[in-house]
């Protein structure tokens, strides 16, 4: 695909001053395509997060704050970006516990900011790509959207949803330049993921190296985190005139895991 390929498109990244989102909005920057960064904060330190991508790539950025667990702000979004060819629907949290013991309001938050959101900003942005006549819908779901794990009640309840809302977006918008499609990313070194390696070895009184074989990347074959960079490079792609006919599926990143 040639550089600069998404000239003249503008992307809508949710959940995106650190990161998954992060990645995927330097990966569009770096195609071309004005980009809208977001999180749930409002600080200089995002603004000039926004002003970095913008120097480094010589593409428009702009923060837009807005709470995703929040239906009028995820719509919001949208249409303060005043445009919207590419929606990448990417905001998330988790919460780890036993069904009995998984507070309700943990549930709440989860399903609002890992499902509904995706919901309220697809519904934005879906009457402004058809009027362009073209649009690119990626969600970013995890493995998790295809199997389980035990204590994630809510996460892979909430992508397992993702996974069904892009599969009916897709079919909605099968007849239209529209395509909407998930990644289902494994274990992704990220900062978050980083941050729990310190509180994994002393909680396994396991090494580093150990804790993320053993640990982490233990339902993942190929033994490797996935990184920032091939999530963005996958999302690219999804944009790409190459995957005009792809819609409506998963595409997993994820060393094998859903494989096993």
């Amino acid at each position: 695909m040639a550089d600069r390929a998404l000239a003249g498109r503008r992307a809508v990244v949710t959940g995106s001053n650190s990161g998954i989102g992060l990645g995927v909005a330097e990966a569009l920057a770096a195609a071309g395509a004005d980009v809208v960064i977001n999180s749930f904060t409002d600080t200089p330190e995002d603004h000039a997060l926004a002003e970095r991508l913008a120097r480094d790539h010589g593409v428009a950025v702009r923060y837009i704050p807005a709470d995703m667990s929040k239906p009028a702000d995820c719509r919001a979004l949208v249409e303060k970006a005043g445009h919207c060819d590419i929606l990448v629907n990417n905001a998330g949290i988790q919460h780890v516990a036993p069904i009995p013991e998984f507070p309700a309001e943990k549930w709440d938050a989860i399903i609002a900011i890992n499902l509904s959101s995706a919901f309220h900003t697809t519904a934005a942005a879906l009457p402004m790509m058809q009027a362009a006549g073209w649009g690119r819908i990626v969600n970013i779901a995890s493995a998790h959207g295809l199997t389980a794990s035990p204590f994630k009640s809510a996460y892979v309840a909430a992508k397992h949803g993702i996974v069904g809302l892009t599969k009916v977006t897709a079919l909605e918008t099968a007849a239209e330049d529209i395509t909407c499609n998930a990644i289902c990313p494994g274990y992704v070194l990220t900062p978050i993921v980083e941050k729990q390696i310190p509180d994994q070895m002393k909680t396994h009184n396991m090494s580093r190296e150990d804790v993320i074989a053993k640990v982490m990347l233990a339902r993942q074959p190929s033994g490797q985190f996935a990184t920032v960079d091939q999530i963005g490079a996958t999302t690219v792609f999804l944009c790409s005139d190459a995957a005009a006919q792809i819609t409506g599926t998963t595409i997993s990143v994820d060393g094998g895991w859903t494989a096993l």
